[in-house]
């Protein structure tokens, strides 16, 4: 685990190198197809010499929730245990992290015509209102939620219309399956200056790699909007508002580095709330070897 540029895909591999391992993706952007350069997905060579599972499993008009991945991890784990090796759970996306090793409330399933019916009012009245309502409904979950997060504003209204009951109380029960243990590792990047210059660093090679013209081709595709789960990914919003004309390419990048260091200010959040969390720095050249050391005391 680890915040966003700090370096988790080039410690995997390196640790594929010394440890029968094989990768599973824990990210909510690789799994769509098309989505390369802003996500910094690995290359044809890398996934070729070390295949991560859960990688280009979607495209980008569909949804994806922490539900499948948790479902889809798990089928992919026991594959993995069965050939021999060994699950290596490598990427930024918390919630999924979370959901896999703590459980997840069973809740109620999606609804097309409620999530429609949400839409059509933040249309209307905009996310934060709708942000205001659900803080109504349910405190708790709107103290946790971005007024402008409308993947999640949306999922919190639908539970609630669905069921009339709130999304957090839903949440306060859970269920796990406890059959595998979770060794936790994280990098970390300190000082935080240090890992906002590898964020501006990586969205500019970003930029460099072709970016723009990769939203280019993912806003001629019919059934893709700027709504759509896929791009609320950091920096594709930012770029499709771009090009769409409404800011300029500096205003874009300036906008997308904020919200990338946002997310990795999130992602620092919650590694801090993990529970027996092996931390390593990520800057020191030897940090492979240091978590192949506490690898291998595991055997001992």
């Amino acid at each position: 685990m680890g915040p966003t540029a700090s370096g988790k895909t080039e410690v995997a591999i390196e640790l594929c190198r010394h440890f029968p391992l094989d990768v599973i993706s824990v990210d909510s952007a690789l799994v769509y197809r098309g989505m390369d350069i802003g996500t910094a997905k690995p290359d044809a060579a890398t996934l070729r010499a070390t295949p991560h599972r859960l990688i280009d499993i979607r495209d980008p008009e569909d949804s994806y929730s922490a539900g499948e991945f948790v479902r889809d991890a798990r089928e992919a784990m026991g594959a993995i245990f069965e050939s021999g090796r060994t699950p290596l759970l490598v990427g930024g996306t918390m919630m999924y992290f979370r959901s896999l090793t703590a459980g997840m409330a069973e809740l109620p399933a999606a609804d097309a015509g409620i999530r429609a019916a949400v839409d059509a009012d933040a249309a209307e009245r905009g996310w934060p209102a709708l942000h205001e309502e659900l803080g109504t409904v349910d405190p708790a979950a709107a103290q946790r939620i971005n007024p402008n997060d409308s993947q999640r504003i949306q999922r919190a209204l639908e539970v609630y219309r669905l069921s009339g009951r709130p999304l957090s109380a839903w949440q306060q029960t859970t269920t796990a399956e406890g059959d595998i243990r979770f060794e936790k590792l994280a990098l970390r990047v300190e000082p935080r200056s240090l890992l906002h210059e590898r964020i501006a660093m990586r969205l500019d090679r970003m930029l460099g790699a072709g970016f723009l013209d990769e939203v280019r081709r993912l806003m001629q595709r019919p059934g893709l909007h700027r709504d759509s789960p896929a791009m609320r990914s950091v920096g594709y919003r930012q770029v499709w508002a771009h090009l769409a004309g409404e800011c300029s390419f500096e205003e874009a990048r300036s906008r997308a580095l904020a919200a990338t260091r946002q997310l990795a200010k999130r992602q620092i959040t919650w590694l801090r709330s993990e529970k027996a969390l092996k931390s390593f720095d990520a800057l020191d050249s030897r940090v492979a070897d240091a978590i192949s050391g506490s690898l291998a005391a595991l055997d001992d």
